[in-house]
């Protein structure tokens, strides 16, 4: 290591993370290469022995070796230019009141149990609850190798349908939630915004926080004017940490917004008249009068529909992928 190479802290940090996901790679490819052989050297015994022990043990071993081996291949899809980047996810609640902002809760929960299990780290960036119950809308950020790269497969419409708990009369509703997922944007990937196209306000956070966020005008809430996109951002306790958070925010959106419109010019080059992907419903949960997920782009459907709700999506995030891919 160069005697310099701390000079530049941030640079230093970039160059190390970089590195530790190289070596991931090599780790996991290295571990899927000795538990092949393991497993040839299992089978040998297995035919010399007889032992129903050795199978049984055959049989386990060759379970997970073959789920390494598909999260090995599902990583060499991520070959996107920002796949490997954290990701901010945002919810937002759709027609509906109480209903749809319960959704969004469920959501919520839903993708911070599959973070969780991939050692993904997470946290509320801004979070507007609902007027009774659940939330109106909510951005979280989720840090990780690829977390952006699998998390795009949510973006869309989420529709749900089940008999409503808010209901005395116990009647089945549908509602909606829109899932947006950007990648976060570092410091080197230029996004043009100028200060007089940006209307800062402060205001007093609600809800929880303690006295300080409360008593204080410390949230801030940016408006890109030449967009119209709106960020805010209550949940950090000083005023400057909330308005570098919505900047950050709005830096994504704004890069995903450009993003949105090359592509659309590419369309109409292409003659493609295709609707974007991102702007269409992708999945319906359905609780009552059968349980089913269903995804629409991929058509793959999961029955146990608790499981789906606890964070299982890798079956929809797997084959989000592996279509795109082809």
């Amino acid at each position: 290591m160069a005697s310099d190479f701390w000079d530049d802290h941030e640079t230093a940090q970039k160059i190390l993370q970089e590195l530790n996901n190289l070596k991931g790679k090599v780790k996991n490819y290295t571990l899927l290469i000795k538990k092949y052989e393991d497993l040839e050297t299992l089978l040998e015994l297995c035919a010399e022995t007889n032992d129903s022990e050795f199978e049984q043990e055959l049989a386990q071993e060759t379970k997970n070796f073959m789920k390494l081996l598909e999260k090995t291949k599902l990583e060499t899809l991520l070959s996107g230019k920002y796949d490997d980047k954290n990701a901010i996810v945002s919810l937002h609640a759709g027609a509906g009141g109480t209903e749809a902002q319960d959704w969004v809760s469920m959501l919520l929960r839903m993708y911070t149990r599959w973070a969780e299990d991939k050692g993904y780290k997470v946290s509320t960036l801004d979070m507007l609850p609902g007027d009774e119950a659940g939330i109106k809308s909510v951005t979280i950020l989720v840090e990780g190798m690829n977390a952006y790269g699998y998390l795009k497969a949510e973006k869309g419409v989420h529709r749900l349908v089940r008999i409503s708990p808010f209901d005395a009369a116990g009647r089945r509703h549908t509602s909606f939630a829109s899932v947006d997922v950007m990648p976060e944007i570092d410091d080197d990937i230029q996004v043009d915004i100028k200060p007089e196209d940006l209307k800062i306000e402060t205001f007093r956070a609600g809800g929880a926080g303690g006295q300080h966020v409360n008593k204080t005008e410390s949230a801030v809430r940016i408006t890109h004017i030449p967009t119209g996109i709106v960020v805010s951002c209550q949940n950090e306790r000083s005023q400057q940490s909330n308005r570098n958070t919505a900047m950050k925010i709005l830096k994504a959106r704004l890069f995903d917004l450009y993003q949105q419109q090359q592509q659309q010019e590419l369309e109409k080059i292409r003659g493609d008249q295709k609707e974007i992907a991102w702007g269409s419903q992708i999945r319906s949960y359905v609780f009552q009068p059968y349980s089913l997920v269903k995804d629409h782009r991929t058509n793959v459907e999961v029955g146990n529909v608790q499981a789906v709700m606890d964070g299982e999506l890798d079956e929809f995030i797997n084959a989000y992928l592996k279509s795109i891919a082809k």
